[in-house]
């Protein structure tokens, strides 16, 4: 194993949104994330971003209890357009999700305002466990990837 040049430890993933209200509560309701404290409103002409102004929360992702990362969802003003995400393009491409049934996951992602891309897929992997899959999005068109392995 390679010594890291660093001491690191993950922390979270950012979201910026359109309505980061409305997408954090869509991944409360749909992924079972909850809320950290406290909600953050930040005011300054030299923000990192180059924004004057960002909001939004902080929510712990489901399965890594107290301590776990987090996935950061900001709205920035002001806010810039972007091409629409594609699991293929470079760059940071999905948050995946693991859960028991894909298309379960996938029906309700679909019924809260999300969209599908593609379908779900079952494929053995070279280890001889079974990977379903499917990639949806939210509804900013963020993708996500439900995933569930079998032995």
């Amino acid at each position: 194993m390679t010594t890291p040049l660093l001491s690191a430890r993950y922390a979270h993933t950012n979201l910026t949104a359109e309505d980061w209200e409305a997408l954090a509560a869509f991944y409360e309701r749909v992924f079972g994330c909850t809320r950290t404290s406290p909600q953050r409103d930040y005011h300054d002409e030299a923000l990192p971003s180059g924004a004057t102004r960002q909001r939004g929360v902080h929510l712990r992702l489901p399965g890594h209890g107290p301590g776990g990362p987090t996935l950061e969802i900001f709205g920035y003003d002001p806010l810039t357009n972007r091409a629409r995400t594609a699991p293929n393009r470079p760059g940071f491409g999905h948050i995946a999700f693991e859960v028991p049934d894909v298309a379960a996951a996938r029906a309700v992602v679909l019924a809260e305002g999300g969209s599908a891309l593609g379908e779900v897929v079952t494929q053995m992997t070279p280890l001889g466990r079974a990977i379903t899959w499917a990639y949806v999005a939210d509804p900013e068109c963020n993708v996500i990837e439900l995933q569930s392995w079998t032995a």
